[in-house]
């Protein structure tokens, strides 16, 4: 999928949707939903990948290696979480380039403190907005082209209050900043205050679990938000199913929960096509 579908997606649609994806099977199912485009989510692949939290611990060569594995499975547009850019100008450079050429529609860059942390937990602190506005300068700049997007994400509202994010916001479109992200409101009266400040394309992290208001689509275009991603609904769903099968397995009961039909699952991963190839070639077999 190219990213101009992305770029299309934001301008024509009223409002985008973007469900978390953390692995390669959460990516062929959300794949296979209406929704717009997929989001991979930083929490949810060092978790499935590294079994760590999402504190830093993660290189830019391992996650770039989940984004290109997940690109070219999938068909919708893929929003990649970048982090911080993984270090200074050259890192953030070589971060853009890496990313676009994996098949990313658009990369995620935050003003975190290295290391960062997830934007819903405690303790995170933020870079100064000049620095932030020449990182951003410097993706705008290793961009091959302008339909692959840069989504700035402040984490300044837990630190330093709701109306410096919101100047962090305005300074960071004016950097080249396609999307804003302000993470982390704690009101849905602070995300009403953000889409009336703010006359840029902005998301809304409807992180389950987390600080801020989990809202109707309709509600979010009302108050001015285009995009909406949804990093954890998946991952924690299926943390949930898998407690509690193993734990039946683990006690010899009965598993309860519904299980999705395995001959289902194998046409979803792909074993048709290694049964058509097998089929193909089998005089090859035999020889």
């Amino acid at each position: 999928m190219t990213s101009k579908t992305l770029r299309r997606l934001i301008e024509e649609k009223p409002f985008v949707t973007c469900p978390g994806v953390f692995d390669l099977v959460s990516a062929k199912f959300a794949d296979r939903t209406t929704a717009d485009a997929l989001y991979m989510t930083g929490y949810g692949v060092v978790a499935s990948y590294l079994g760590l939290p999402d504190a830093g611990l993660a290189t830019y060569s391992q996650m770039l290696d989940r984004v290109q594995i997940i690109a070219q499975t999938v068909h919708k547009p893929l929003i990649a979480d970048g982090d911080t850019g993984y270090g200074g100008l050259l890192n953030v450079h070589h971060t853009v380039r890496g990313y676009e050429k994996a098949g990313a529609a658009a990369i995620q860059l935050e003003d975190q403190q290295n290391p960062k942390k997830c934007g819903h937990t405690p303790n995170r602190h933020v870079i100064s907005v000049k620095e932030m506005v020449n990182k951003l300068a410097v993706a705008n700049d290793a961009r091959s082209s302008k339909d692959f997007l840069i989504i700035a994400r402040t984490d300044a509202r837990t630190q330093l209050g709701l109306d410096e994010a919101i100047r962090r916001g305005e300074a960071y479109a004016k950097a080249g900043a396609d999307i804003i992200f302000i993470e982390s409101p704690e009101s849905e009266a602070e995300m009403r205050k953000i889409g009336m400040a703010l006359d840029v394309p902005l998301v809304s992290n409807q992180l389950h679990g987390g600080r801020t208001p989990i809202l109707s689509q309709d509600k979010l275009r009302e108050i001015g938000y285009r995009m909406a991603i949804y990093p954890t609904a998946g991952l924690l769903a299926t943390a949930y199913v898998l407690s509690n099968i193993y734990s039946a397995l683990a006690e010899d009961k009965p598993v309860q929960e519904p299980l999705y039909d395995f001959n289902e699952f194998s046409s979803l991963i792909g074993f048709q096509e290694v049964w058509a190839f097998e089929k193909k070639y089998a005089s090859l077999e035999a020889d």
